[in-house]
């Protein structure tokens, strides 16, 4: 027995194999840090954390990254416990280790040390299957700075209000 496929190109279209997946998004590093240079990193996972990402449940509120002996770590990524996994869960607020290149940790190490740059995740999704993490190289706002975040934020909330009230 065949089965008979329909090839309307309004509904099936082919997916894009670079698109993102987007899982979750670190709002509040943007808010708190002036993002002077992004990366993309791999992340290595264990056991059932890839589940709990695709389900997203994945919080980088208060995560933040470190160079040790060469590698880059992640800290306070707090991945739940994927709930059928019982005994194969891993703790969720484990240290995992970010893939880059050597040339890229070096530069990465360099600047951390020479400017007083924070390394911090953006955002993190999934690319070909795999799960990507989208890091930064910032340096942390002052006070007036977030308040002048704010005021622009305000301003253009104004004006496309503005803009949908004169239609």
């Amino acid at each position: 027995m065949t089965m008979k496929t329909t090839t309307n190109p309004e509904k099936h279209e082919p997916r894009d194999p670079n698109a993102k997946q987007i899982v979750s998004t670190n709002r509040r590093a943007r808010f708190e840090y002036e993002i002077l240079e992004t990366m993309e990193a791999g992340i290595v996972l264990v056991g059932t954390e890839v589940k709990s990402l695709r389900a997203g449940r994945v919080n980088l509120q208060d995560a933040y990254c470190r160079v040790e002996h060469g590698e880059v770590w992640i800290y306070n990524m707090h991945i739940s416990p994927y709930e059928q996994g019982n005994r194969y869960n891993e703790e969720p607020l484990r240290r995992r280790k970010l893939l880059l290149h050597h040339k890229e940790i070096l530069l990465v190490q360099a600047r951390m040390e020479q400017k007083g740059l924070a390394l911090i995740p953006l955002s993190l999704y999934f690319r070909r299957g795999f799960a990507k993490l989208d890091i930064a190289l910032g340096r942390g706002k002052k006070l007036y700075d977030k308040r002048q975040s704010i005021a622009d934020r305000d301003a253009d909330r104004e004006s496309r209000r503005a803009v949908v009230n004169r239609e």
